[in-house]
């Protein structure tokens, strides 16, 4: 059975599209077809693999109108298929307020359209809404990015708080992994961040980091995942070494 992984921080800037994009790409590369699902009204992992889709061709039709999941499926360049997003879903929380029918909408598409046998991640917003919770509420696990500064810091232990929250909804515990990414070794808040990090969350803070690198900075502005635009480089090892670290520990199953 394929992993449905949700990437979550109540923080913008620290890494969840390029986290979702690459470790895509880093399963693709397993000869595993992943679905990524754009549950941002800012599209930014839709457009990167692609020209930005019309609203009824996004996840705003399907919340809007039912239309099915796999028929608004575009392909992935890498392999896979993409649910894409549209600016209209920044509506979905004015159309449809937060309950219990509208937060569980996106499961059910996802168990009526997909078998299982993928892996599925998914790409939130950082706010806590109706998108964001859909996606914690479809979802078996939680990875959460943090880069190595204070507010980001601040938005990994917020999200902690919402996650213990959720579990008297949910009646069971989210499991979740932690991920440094915009490691930089040369600056000592780096490891003061990973010296917090550890020490609050022990096992679930992953070891391995994703180094800030120029291939992970440049390739989702040229529509590429780090493997297709830099594949010798330290950022594409970083992430087939989180992709092999996941499945090692059986968070994520491709």
């Amino acid at each position: 059975m394929g992993t449905r992984l949700t990437v979550f921080n109540q923080k913008g800037g620290v890494g969840k599209t390029t986290t979702v994009l690459n470790l895509g790409a880093a399963i693709a590369r397993r000869g595993v077809a992943p679905v990524l699902v754009d549950l941002d009204a800012q599209s930014h992992l839709s457009s990167i693999l692609g020209p930005v889709a019309s609203s009824s061709e996004s996840l705003f039709a399907y919340f809007q109108g039912g239309r099915p999941l796999r028929e608004i499926a575009r392909p992935v360049r890498f392999g896979g298929e993409l649910l894409p997003a549209h600016t209209e879903m920044i509506k979905i929380d004015t159309l449809f307020g937060k309950g219990p029918d509208v937060l569980n909408r996106l499961k059910q598409g996802l168990d009526t359209g997909y078998d299982g046998a993928r892996p599925i991640l998914i790409d939130c917003c950082p706010m806590l809404g109706v998108l964001s919770l859909s996606g914690v509420f479809a979802s078996e696990r939680v990875l959460i990015p943090i880069s190595t500064d204070y507010l980001a810091l601040k938005g990994a232990f917020a999200l902690e708080n919402t996650l213990r929250a959720l579990e008297h909804v949910l009646k069971r515990r989210v499991e979740r992994r932690y991920l440094l990414t915009r490691f930089d070794a040369r600056r000592r808040m780096s490891h003061d961040i990973a010296e917090q990090l550890a020490a609050r969350f022990g096992a679930e803070l992953c070891r391995t980091r994703i180094t800030e690198t120029v291939g992970i900075a440049e390739s989702p502005a040229i529509g590429k995942d780090v493997f297709s635009h830099a594949p010798e480089s330290r950022g594409a090892q970083d992430y087939a070494n989180l992709l092999e670290e996941l499945v090692a520990s059986d968070f994520l199953r491709p």
